[in-house]
């Protein structure tokens, strides 16, 4: 509970008033079930396109309504918060599964299921309260190395050692130790201290969103072989079919992004650093001295595969 308080804290820290929170709460639970509501009109107005054709069109729906959420937000003058909302998505669908799907699940992956939605919950508790690696500095360090500021110190590292691979994030400003990116979805920087848990996290999401997606295609695939599929609760069957057509898009960006930040684990490589590395001096190599131009990527920090994964592994 401790966990949850933080990461509610966290949330809170734009806010001017715990009516702010509650505000933005009530419009990402409106915002989950207005998206999720615009998906499941997908297959009533396409009927006789297969699965396969729907998602597409499925995400440019679900586009459209976030778009359409973020404008309603002028007109209400409360902004809905990232990670309530992914809170929100994961608490509907394990409410669809309770109360709609269960019924049609074996024992084991009933268990299997709901296993993976309690441990996403604490997951995501956890990272809305964890410290990325927030690094802060004495002025004592700046001087020493003939800096102005921290952001002037932390991009040649070479003055000051104990300041290597500190990067600041432009979005919250935070200096972290091993930035890798900032995520909107948890509302936090990823970063040294909680990149394992994030890597956790997200092939959690994989996991739990694609036996999510074989419960729910069974469930309808009974109901269309039953001939019931006409009789079952309209309201029910549409949030079946949009959580499942919204957890196959999920997985497809899910698997993509997880691949990336395996092959930045073992290249010993960060997202910020892949990205702007002509920011950082150490990942510059010049074919000649001096010379501004024929400047190549060169990543110091590559140990080789096996020594690169034992060092994200391994504890602080």
């Amino acid at each position: 509970m401790s966990r949850l308080a933080t990461g509610l804290q966290r949330l809170r820290r734009s806010s001017s008033s715990p009516w702010e929170v509650l505000w933005s709460a009530l419009a990402s639970c409106g915002l989950v079930l207005f998206s999720q509501l615009a998906v499941a009109m997908v297959p009533r107005l396409f009927p006789s396109l297969s699965l396969l054709a729907m998602l597409p069109i499925a995400g440019l729906v679900f586009l459209a309504a976030i778009v359409l959420g973020r404008l309603w937000r002028r007109f209400i003058g409360v902004a809905a918060s990232a990670p309530l909302f992914v809170l929100f998505n994961i608490l509907l669908m394990w409410g669809v599964y309770v109360f709609v799907i269960r019924r049609d699940t074996s024992s084991l992956l009933d268990m299997l299921i709901n296993a993976e939605c309690a441990l996403l919950l604490w997951g995501l508790c956890r990272i809305l309260s964890s410290d990325p690696g927030i690094v802060a500095c004495d002025s004592s360090y700046l001087e020493e190395a003939g800096c102005k500021d921290f952001v002037e110190a932390i991009y040649p590292s070479e003055k000051l050692p104990m300041l290597s691979r500190i990067r600041q994030c432009n979005w919250c400003k935070a200096n972290v130790r091993g930035y890798d990116h900032h995520c909107p979805a948890f509302g936090t920087c990823i970063g040294q201290k909680n990149h394992r848990l994030f890597m956790a996290l997200l092939t959690g999401f994989v996991v739990a969103e694609s036996t999510y997606t074989m419960c729910s295609t069974k469930y309808i695939t009974r109901c269309i072989n039953s001939g019931t599929l006409r009789s079952e609760n309209p309201v029910s069957l549409n949030l079946v079919i949009s959580t499942m057509l919204f957890s196959i898009l999920q997985v497809v960006w899910q698997i993509v992004f997880l691949m990336w930040h395996i092959y930045c684990i073992c290249f010993n490589i960060k997202t910020d650093e892949w990205i702007n590395w002509k920011k950082y001096p150490e990942f510059q190599m010049r074919e000649q001295p001096q010379s501004d131009l024929e400047v190549k990527f060169v990543n110091p920090y590559d140990k080789g595969m096996l020594c690169n994964i034992r060092e994200f592994l391994k504890l602080n």
